[in-house]
C-alpha cells in the first residue's frame, strides 16, 4: 500500500499534544462491539481518563438519578523502568512520538523516543488491539531497547487496576476480588445493584526471558513485577493477554477466562493479531465506501465507519449501541433512537446480520416498552426515550443546570414520543432491503405492530375540526419542550398506520398463523385496523403560509415564537439553548436540529414535489442552530437530494470531521455516534441516490464536482451490489 493510500486509513498524532488528551484518548478508542476501550496511555499520564466499557453493564448506584455503564479494571496499566527511572511523558525529554490508529485493523499504536532524566535514551513501540475475531480477548505488545553504552537494568510492572471509577467517582462495585499468581493476574467482581459479575485474568510476558515475577498486588489492584537487564541496541517484547468474560456470557465468568486465556497464550500474539486483522478485512470489505480525489473525506468518512463498527455487538443480540458508543461516559451509555435511525441503516444494507442483533434488542425490550405505555395510560409499546440493559425509561426528570443555578424538568422521557416510529421505521427499512420474512413475521412484526397499537390509542381526535391530534409531544428539535402536533411526528405517525395496516394484511394472507399468534398477544381485532387506516387518513399535519407554503414545524410555530438572526451569533462555539438558557430559547424562532430537515430524508417525495421541498429547506435550514451533532449529516443528505452541493459538502465535512477536529467542543465524552452513522448515509442516500425501487436498488447520483468516483456495496435481499459512480454521476 502506498504512503498516500496508507494516510486515508490512519488518525495520526504527531508531536505528542498533552493539551489534547482528553480528545485524543476518544478518537483512538479500539472496540470489539463487546468492549471498548479509550486511547489512554499504559504508562498513565497526570489527569488522564482510562475506560474499558464493556455493552450492557450498567449499574444503578444509589444516590444516583439513572443507571451507568460501568467502568471495568484499567487492564492497559503497563509501566515501565529504565536504570530506576520511571517511563511517563510528563517527565524527562520526548526526543521523538507518533502514535497512530489504524482504521483498517482496529489496531492503536505509539512509538516513543525518550530521554530520561539520566540521560538514557529508551525506544518503545506499543501496540494493543481488542480481538475482533474473539471479542473477550485484549492485547498489547509492547517494544523495549536502550541505545545507551552499557548493561541497563529494566523493571516491568503490569496490573489489573481497579481503582479506577465513573466520573464523579463513582464506583460502581460491591464485592471484588484481586490477585496474582505466578504470570498470572486475576480480578472478579460483582457490581452492587445490578449484580453483573465480571472476571478478568491477564498474562504478561516476556519474550525470549524467562523472568520471575513478584506480587505487587495493592487493595484494588492486581499488579506484579519482573526485572532483567538489557545490553546497548537489545530488543526486547512484553506481552501481555487479558481475558474478559461476564455474567452475561458465562455463568461462571472466572472459569471461562481462565479458559480463554490459556487459548490466547497458546495461540501466541502473531496469530491473534492476524485472525483479527482478518476478521477487519471482512468487516471493510462490507461496509467501506472509496472516495476518490478527496483525502480529507475518504479518511473522515473511514473513521465515522470505524467508530460504528467498533460499536456493534457481535456477541449477543440483548446490548444496542449508545448515543457516545464505548468510548466515553456521555449520557452514560443510554441508548436513544440516535441507534435505530441513524447507525442501523448503514448496517442494515452492509452487514444485516449486525443490523438485526441491535434490532433484536429491542424486540427483547417490548415488555419495558409495553410497560411504560401502561403506566402513562396507553395500549401498546411506547419505547423509552433512554433505555439501558432493562428496557425501561432511563431518562432522568431533573436535571441541574449549573449557569443558572436551578434544577431544570426534563420532559423527553415523558413526551419525546416519536422514538415508537423511528424503531418501527428502522424495522421496516431492515425488512426491504433484507427480504427476511421469517425474522419479520417472527419478531419484527410484532415492534412494528404493537407501537402501532399504541399510536392508537394515544391520538386525541378534536370533534370540531374532524381531525386526529397529538398534544403535549416533543419533536426532534428539543429547544421547545410539550409543544401540540408536532408535524415530524405526527406524519411519521401516517406513514406508520398505513404500514402497520400493511403488516398486518401481508400476515393474513402470507403468514396466518403469526396473525393468530399477534392478535392474541397485542389484541388485535378485526376494527383495528380500520382504525389506523382512519388515523392515517385524517390526522392533522400542520401547514403554513410561510416562505410560500411549507409544513408547520409545531402548531403556532411561526405566530409564537420570536425570530432570530443566526448571522449575528457568528463566528460562536455554544449552543443557543446554553447562551440563553432552558427557559428563554422556548419562545425563539431557532431550532436544535433537523426536524422538517429530517422528515425529508426520511420520507422524501413523499411529502411533496420538489418545489415544496425546495420551500421546506429554504425555511428550515436557515434557522437550525445545529445544537445536536445529529444535524449537520442530515442537512447533507437532504441538500444533496436537492441538488444544492455546496451546502451538502459543507454539512458533509463538518459532520464527518466532528470528533476529528472536536467541532462541538465534547469529544472527551464519547465519539457522536449518530453523526457516524448519519455520513454513512449522507454519502450513500444524499450524494450517491441510493433507493430501492420495484426492480431492486437503484442510484441517482449527485457528486460533489472534484470528486472523481464514488464506490460502495451494498445488500440487497442476499445478494450483493457494487457501485461505482464516476464523476458527473456516470
Amino acid at each position: 500500500m502506498q504512503h498516500y493510500e496508507k494516510r486515508q486509513w490512519q488518525i495520526r498524532e504527531y508531536p505528542f499534544r498533552p493539551y489534547a488528551l482528553p480528545h485524543t484518548e476518544t478518537i483512538y478508542t479500539i472496540g470489539n462491539g463487546l468492549v471498548g476501550v479509550r486511547g489512554s496511555f499504559e504508562e498513565g499520564y497526570p489527569e488522564d481518563n482510562p475506560a474499558t466499557l464493556v455493552a450492557g453493564i450498567f449499574n444503578h448506584k444509589e444516590g444516583e438519578l439513572v443507571p451507568d455503564l460501568v467502568s471495568m479494571p484499567n487492564w492497559l496499566t503497563l509501566r515501565i523502568q529504565v536504570n530506576d527511572e520511571l517511563f511517563r511523558l510528563d517527565r524527562g525529554k520526548i526526543l521523538g512520538y507518533e502514535r497512530v490508529l489504524d482504521l483498517r485493523t482496529g489496531t492503536h499504536w505509539r512509538g516513543v523516543l525518550w530521554l530520561s532524566p539520566k540521560r538514557d535514551i529508551l525506544r518503545l513501540a506499543f501496540e494493543r488491539f481488542a480481538s475482533l475475531d474473539n471479542p473477550h480477548i485484549l492485547a498489547i505488545r509492547v517494544l523495549v531497547q536502550v541505545l545507551n553504552e552499557g548493561e541497563h537494568h529494566i523493571k516491568v510492572y503490569s496490573a489489573l487496576d481497579n481503582t479506577v471509577t465513573n466520573p464523579n467517582n463513582i464506583d460502581h462495585w460491591g464485592d471484588i476480588a484481586l490477585s496474582s499468581d505466578s504470570d498470572q493476574l486475576f480480578f472478579i467482581g460483582q457490581t452492587d445493584q445490578s449484580v453483573y459479575r465480571v472476571a478478568m485474568q491477564a498474562r504478561t510476558a516476556v519474550d525470549g526471558r524467562d523472568v520471575r515475577w513478584e506480587d505487587s498486588s495493592e487493595r484494588r489492584i492486581a499488579a506484579h513485577t519482573t526485572a532483567f537487564t538489557l545490553q546497548q541496541n537489545e530488543k526486547i517484547t512484553i506481552t501481555k493477554y487479558v481475558a474478559l468474560h461476564t455474567s452475561r456470557d458465562s455463568d461462571d465468568p472466572p472459569a471461562a477466562c481462565a479458559e480463554t486465556l490459556s487459548t490466547a497464550v497458546r495461540t501466541g500474539y502473531d496469530a491473534l493479531k492476524a485472525a483479527h486483522d482478518s476478521a477487519w478485512a471482512h468487516y471493510w470489505d462490507a461496509a467501506d465506501i472509496q472516495i476518490e480525489c478527496d483525502e480529507l473525506a475518504q479518511r473522515a468518512l473511514r473513521f465515522c465507519t470505524y467508530h460504528v463498527l467498533v460499536a456493534v455487538p457481535t456477541h449477543e443480540d440483548r446490548v444496542s449501541i449508545g448515543a457516545k458508543t464505548l468510548s466515553g461516559f456521555g449520557y452514560k451509555g443510554h441508548v436513544f433512537w440516535d441507534t435505530e435511525l441513524f447507525m442501523v441503516p448503514p448496517l442494515t444494507l452492509t452487514m444485516p446480520h449486525l443490523a438485526r442483533n441491535l434490532l433484536m434488542y429491542r424486540y427483547h425490550n417490548l415488555p419495558g416498552a409495553r410497560a411504560k405505555a401502561a403506566e402513562a395510560g396507553y395500549q401498546g409499546a411506547m419505547y423509552p426515550w433512554e433505555s439501558t440493559d432493562t428496557g425501561e425509561e432511563t431518562t432522568p426528570r431533573w436535571v441541574y443546570d449549573a449557569q443558572n443555578d436551578k434544577h431544570i424538568r426534563i420532559w423527553t422521557g415523558d413526551n419525546e414520543q416519536h422514538i415508537s416510529s423511528d424503531i418501527a421505521y428502522a424495522v421496516l427499512q431492515f425488512w426491504d432491503w433484507t427480504g427476511d420474512d421469517d425474522w419479520f413475521a417472527r419478531y419484527g412484526a410484532e415492534i412494528v405492530l404493537d407501537t402501532a397499537v399504541f399510536w392508537a390509542s394515544r391520538v386525541e381526535y378534536n370533534e370540531v375540526a374532524g381531525r386526529y391530534e397529538l398534544r403535549t409531544q416533543i419533536g426532534p428539535d428539543e429547544y421547545h419542550d410539550n409543544i401540540d402536533n408536532s408535524v415530524f411526528t405526527n406524519r411519521l405517525i401516517v406513514w406508520h398506520l398505513q404500514h402497520a395496516e400493511k403488516v398486518w394484511q401481508w400476515l393474513l394472507a402470507q403468514r396466518p398463523q403469526d396473525a393468530v399468534r399477534l392478535a392474541d398477544a397485542l389484541g388485535i381485532d378485526e376494527a383495528l385496523p380500520d382504525r389506523w387506516r382512519d388515523i392515517a387518513a385524517r390526522m392533522w399535519i400542520p401547514y403554513s403560509e410561510e416562505g410560500g407554503g411549507v409544513l408547520e414545524q409545531f402548531e403556532g410555530f411561526f405566530e409564537r415564537l420570536q425570530p432570530v438572526n443566526l448571522e449575528d451569533y457568528t463566528p460562536r462555539t455554544v449552543n443557543l439553548d446554553w447562551l440563553y438558557g432552558h427557559d428563554r430559547i422556548q419562545s425563539m424562532r431557532v431550532i436544535k436540529q433537523a426536524d422538517v430537515v429530517m422528515l425529508m430524508a426520511l420520507l422524501g417525495d413523499e411529502l411533496g414535489d420538489e418545489a415544496f421541498l425546495n420551500r421546506n429547506w429554504e425555511v428550515y435550514s436557515r434557522i437550525v442552530d445545529h445544537g445536536s451533532s445529529l444535524s449537520p449529516a442530515i442537512h447533507a443528505w437532504v441538500a444533496a437530494r436537492l441538488g444544492r452541493i455546496e451546502e451538502a459538502y459543507e454539512h458533509f465535512i463538518y459532520s464527518a470531521t466532528i470528533d476529528l477536529e472536536d467541532n462541538k467542543g465534547n469529544v472527551r465524552d464519547g465519539i457522536h455516534a449518530a453523526s457516524c452513522g448519519g455520513v454513512w448515509q449522507a454519502v450513500v442516500f444524499g450524494f450517491c441516490g441510493l433507493h430501492l425501487t420495484p426492480e431492486g436498488p437503484r442510484i441517482d447520483p449527485k457528486l460533489p464536482s472534484h470528486w472523481r468516483s464514488v464506490r460502495f456495496k451494498v445488500i440487497y435481499q442476499g445478494k450483493p451490489y457494487e457501485f461505482v459512480i464516476k464523476g458527473q454521476g456516470e
